[in-house]
């Protein structure tokens, strides 16, 4: 048998992720051992994520990188722009991503898959120009994300987003929008519209089912609820992924819409706010070479 040819990986931690001050030599191990070797790099002075991707580029085989959704997002563009497989590192509060694709939330066993296995493509979402891994909302999630503090990320875990979004579904209320897609338009009145590339998001929520971030569509869903209180009987099947069976639930897969709203609404892109309505989303088939385990779950 063929000795393994070496790899160069381009490595980026976030440190300021929930576990991105933790310690990752089992990690490092792990990924040398399989004969990678390993150019650890940090962003220059005014230089984001995507930036030092596409600058160091030509120096390495593949991009690894260590922190949460935000961290994803922010490394989106160079990704695409490069073409450099990735390999993902849960390190951040709710890893959504990795969870759509399967990759388990321990670093060692996540830096496995990047040693044996083959990258896969898979798709992006994009809104007004910005990329998204996961899913970009309206509405209730954009407050949330707006609220939510890297403080109250890393002290409290998954459980900072319920605490916050307890106070904001309180005072939260329905608004008016416009969508146009597939040749119609529709009007509604919601307290959060969510369009999804993957399965996960927000700390456990689902955005449907069956969705997965290879499968070419966009998911998206509509709260239509008039009440607050309703929002709790939804919870469970807004976990589970199984909402758009509710009467005040639209839900509808697409590869392209644009929303519209009276007054410029916040959009949420993987946990950061990115842009303004109106928003133009479009499906971006096989964008990004991702290592994951061969069957999602």
């Amino acid at each position: 048998m063929k000795p393994q040819k070496p790899r160069r990986a381009l490595l980026i931690v976030n440190s300021r992720a929930r576990r991105g001050a933790e310690s990752i030599d089992a990690v490092k191990d792990v990924l040398t051992a399989a004969h990678i070797r390993l150019e650890e790099a940090s962003t220059k002075e005014h230089e984001n994520l995507s930036e030092l991707i596409s600058r160091r580029a030509r120096d390495v085989d593949l991009a690894i990188i260590g922190g949460g959704d935000g961290t994803l997002n922010a490394a989106a563009a160079g990704l695409v722009f490069t073409g450099l497989p990735l390999g993902v590192l849960p390190l951040g509060t709710a890893n959504d991503f990795a969870r759509t694709l399967g990759i388990p939330p321990d670093p060692v066993q996540a830096a496995e898959i990047i040693a044996r296995g083959t990258p896969k493509f898979i798709d992006l979402g994009e809104v007004n120009g910005h990329l998204f891994f996961n899913v970009a909302s309206i509405g209730f999630s954009a407050e949330l994300a707006g609220e939510l503090t890297e403080h109250a990320k890393k002290r409290f875990g998954t459980l900072g987003y319920g605490i916050v979004a307890a106070r904001i579904l309180m005072r939260s209320r329905l608004f008016k929008a416009f969508v146009d897609h597939d040749d119609s338009t529709e009007t509604i009145r919601t307290m959060q519209i969510s369009v999804g590339n993957g399965r996960h998001y927000g700390g456990g929520m689902t955005v449907e089912e069956t969705a997965t971030a290879d499968d070419g569509w966009l998911d998206v869903y509509s709260l239509e609820v008039d009440h607050w209180w309703r929002l709790l009987r939804l919870l469970p099947s807004l976990r589970r992924g199984t909402q758009g069976q509710w009467d005040d639930v639209r839900a509808f897969k697409t590869t392209e819409l644009t929303i519209r709203t009276s007054s410029p609404r916040p959009v949420n892109t993987d946990g950061e706010l990115s842009t303004w309505t109106p928003a133009h989303f479009r499906i971006r088939p096989k964008s990004v070479l991702v290592y994951a385990p061969e069957d999602e779950s």
